[in-house]
């Protein structure tokens, strides 16, 4: 099964998937909003405005298997990232990325290794995996910032094609 196979639904319950985005460059990253690494929202929606016109979106999956950092309903969670950080890329479900319950979606994300050879489970909040037209899959930690520049440099190569 292709990453673009395996069903979604937005923040707002409907259905969605990686196919709504086949031709672009996704950043998907797993956000939550009470956690110290929340400013990156900052980051990833300023990405999110300098290359949507190119074919790239970022795609946020709320996640409260860290720390119980992302408590609260869908309602909430898409107040906080409107009315904080001025959110416009979407946002889906609230999603387990680790464990038994891990979803499809990311048992497959997290057989990808890290720029140190290092795959398995999400580390925390914030992991990124940057997934290419043809459903490539480079992986980035929690703490690489959305504009450091690897990230962008990996962006930049991806949108030139």
């Amino acid at each position: 099964m292709s990453l673009y196979d395996i069903p979604l639904r937005t923040l707002s319950g409907d259905p969605a998937s990686l196919a709504d985005h086949r031709d672009k460059v996704v950043l998907l990253v797993n956000v939550a909003s009470k956690c110290g690494l929340t400013p990156q929202y900052a980051g990833l929606e300023r990405l999110q405005q300098q290359y949507a016109g190119r074919g790239f979106t970022v795609l946020g999956v709320p996640c409260n298997q860290f720390a119980g950092q992302e408590p609260g309903s869908a309602e909430e969670i898409l107040t906080f990232c409107s009315t904080t950080y001025g959110v416009s890329f979407p946002l889906l479900e609230k999603t387990d990325v680790n464990g038994a319950g891990r979803h499809p979606l990311y048992a497959e994300l997290t057989k990808v290794a890290d720029a140190d050879g290092e795959a398995g489970d999400v580390q925390w909040n914030f992991e990124k995996f940057l997934i290419s037209p043809k459903g490539e899959v480079t992986r980035f930690r929690p703490r690489t910032e959305p504009e450091s520049p690897e990230l962008l440099a990996a962006i930049e190569a991806l949108l030139a094609g």
